[in-house]
């Protein structure tokens, strides 16, 4: 079924969403750092990721959102906001990560968190915003490509 008739809301986590936050970024990691990165630690939102969300919440240089369907978080959004420095000078924000439910997608629900990560970026003064996605991962880069972001660099790795 999909998921017309409901209503997702996307606001300012609170610190009642914490669990739903680890919920979404643990089907992140699974999902895409899982089956793509093998360096990655998939087990860390559980580990850890209550007190760095915990703590993102009440940062000021930092932005969390949900996407709330009737209570539960479908989705959610992280960005921070770096300042400008003498070799980079501009203020910039980056979109670190991003989750929506499957039966959540091609509802507008990603489009609209990324839009109110723009705003809040903007209203802080940042002059552009940056995210990372794997180069095998087709569907994030061409989401991101819809949304207004351009490619801009490759980072390369090998193993040792």
């Amino acid at each position: 079924m999909r998921n017309q008739q409901q209503v997702v809301v996307v606001r300012r986590a609170e610190h009642a969403d914490i669990g739903g936050l680890v919920a979404c970024s643990s089907a992140l990691f699974a999902e895409d750092a899982g089956t793509r990165d093998p360096s990655i630690n998939i087990d860390w939102p559980r580990q850890r990721g209550a007190e760095r969300f915990a703590a993102g919440i009440d940062d000021p240089n930092r932005l969390l959102l949900v996407a709330d369907c009737d209570g539960e978080v479908v989705g959610h959004l992280v960005g921070v906001l770096g300042e400008a420095s003498e070799m980079k000078p501009v203020k910039v924000a980056t979109l670190v990560s991003m989750y929506v439910q499957p039966r959540f997608r091609r509802s507008q629900t990603g489009g609209r968190l990324v839009a109110e990560f723009c705003g809040w970026a903007k209203d802080l003064g940042a002059e552009a915003a940056e995210v990372t996605a794997y180069s095998s991962n087709a569907d994030a880069i061409r989401f991101y490509e819809r949304n207004g972001f351009a490619r801009q660099s490759v980072t390369l790795q090998t193993s040792l």
